[in-house]
């Protein structure tokens, strides 16, 4: 590795708080997403991404993509974001999303997200019982890349 791309690589790290190999599970963050998963029935699986869509820790099923989903849920909190603020104003909280195989369900975690995947049968009553009070949790749990808790309390 050249000294040019090993100082890049330094640089991406010090501003993302990420490496530029597999990213490292975060412990508490995923033990948070499986005791979410056995709290709720018809869960499927969960996952949390940064707002730029790199994974931070999943518990997904083998035959879903982890770093795909990530993407694609930031992709979700992005335009959740802007559609909130553009029609009503104010953060963004959640957003539903349902089809014929089930639901997708984005929270709000200060810096991230936690995306849910359930199954058709769902409470969705219950989903979100347990669901909100995790992705504050999760928020908790991570540091934004200045290093500090960003406290919002509409979270």
């Amino acid at each position: 590795m050249t000294a040019r791309k090993k100082l890049l690589g330094d640089l991406m790290g010090r501003f993302s708080k990420v490496s530029n190999s597999e990213p490292e599970s975060n412990e508490a963050v995923l033990a948070e997403l499986k005791a979410l998963r056995e709290r709720v029935p018809g869960l499927i699986g969960a996952l949390v991404a940064s707002s730029d869509g790199l994974l931070i820790a999943h518990d997904l099923p083998p035959e879903i993509e982890p770093t795909g989903m990530a993407a694609l849920s930031a992709s979700q909190l992005a335009l959740s974001q802007r559609l909130v603020a553009t029609a009503v104003g104010g953060g963004f909280h959640e957003v539903v999303v349902r089809g014929p195989g089930g639901h997708v369900v984005v929270y709000a975690a200060d810096w991230a997200s936690l995306t849910v995947l359930a199954e058709p049968q769902v409470n969705v009553g219950r989903l979100h019982l347990e669901s909100r009070p995790a992705a504050r949790a999760i928020a908790e749990r991570l540091t934004t890349p200045s290093g500090k808790h960003r406290a919002d309390p509409d979270q």
